[in-house]
């Protein structure tokens, strides 16, 4: 019985991982229930039951997604490039939907997001992902490393979690105003409260960029810092990396009791690696950094 409900999760899995790997192709029922070597009237049902939304809400889900991220992080893109990339065939009927979604048209989204709609729009997406998509982490996954001091510019975001979308776009604005690419210059995040123990007010996450020159304000409020060097426990995270509690609380909460290592005085921090909508977001790759005495 397990055996065979392995079989199944590992079709659905497959399902999930194409539609993220082709979502500028045709995604219909016919296609998925192939890849899912189901019946397609047996797969449809099947989907549904399983993640609790229909394929086709669910394709359109994703695509909205990627859209969305485009619009708020990537303006090297026009509207009207992102809304066929989305299956539209005119930006009026993208607008429209967008708008229905989420509550304010993709060009006003573009320049000032509102992130509270956005984040409940997603919640069937994301139910639906966690289903099949949760990472079970052991200690083979995790590895100790003596890593380098890092100079970094620092951007804080101080405030509820949900809002961080903003200061990410403000981030990537005064990034790209200083020719910081995340090619040449890695990013990082530094974890300074925990979301699960603090106020929304309270809450506090590092955006950080590596340095190597001068750099200049250009209006923001940033500060320069360092990532300290020394022994480190690294957990590599692929797929979802906006939502890396998960991983977060394996290293806290199981590898740390039973390794007998201890904590360093600096938080929890994360290098973003491979990033969504760069490439399809199960591609996506962030390391954790738990440091270590």
């Amino acid at each position: 019985m397990k055996t065979a409900l392995q079989n199944y999760h590992a079709r659905m899995q497959r399902v999930l991982d194409h539609i993220d790997r082709h979502l500028d192709d045709n995604l219909d029922l016919d296609t998925l229930s192939g890849v899912a070597a189901l019946s397609k009237f047996h797969f449809h049902r099947q989907f549904t039951a399983t993640f609790g939304v229909s394929l086709h809400r669910y394709v359109q889900l994703a695509r909205m997604k990627r859209a969305s991220y485009r619009l708020a992080y990537r303006d090297a893109q026009s509207v009207t490039e992102i809304a066929m990339e989305a299956g539209y065939d005119a930006p009026d009927a993208f607008a429209r939907a967008f708008r229905q979604r989420f509550g304010n048209l993709p060009s006003s989204f573009r320049k000032a997001p509102d992130w509270e709609p956005w984040l409940a729009a997603f919640g069937p997406l994301n139910n639906a992902r966690s289903k099949l998509m949760q990472t079970i982490f052991n200690t083979d996954d995790v590895t100790i490393r003596d890593v380098p001091s890092i100079p970094v510019a620092i951007m804080e975001h101080h405030g509820d979690p949900a809002t961080i979308g903003t200061t990410i776009q403000r981030f990537i604005a005064w990034r790209k105003a200083n020719g910081l690419s995340p090619k040449t210059n890695p990013t990082f995040n530094v974890f300074h409260s925990d979301p699960r123990t603090k106020w929304p007010t309270e809450y506090r996450m590092d955006l950080c960029v590596g340095m190597d020159r001068p750099i200049e304000a250009k209006g923001e409020r940033i500060e320069t810092g360092i990532i300290p060097g020394g022994r480190c426990a690294v957990l590599r995270v692929g797929g979802n990396t906006d939502n890396l509690e998960a991983a977060a609380l394996y290293l806290y909460r199981d590898w740390l009791p039973a390794s007998g290592e201890e904590t360093r005085d600096f938080p929890l921090y994360c290098q973003r690696l491979v990033l969504f909508p760069e490439v399809p977001e199960h591609e996506a790759v962030a390391e954790l950094f738990l440091p270590l005495k």
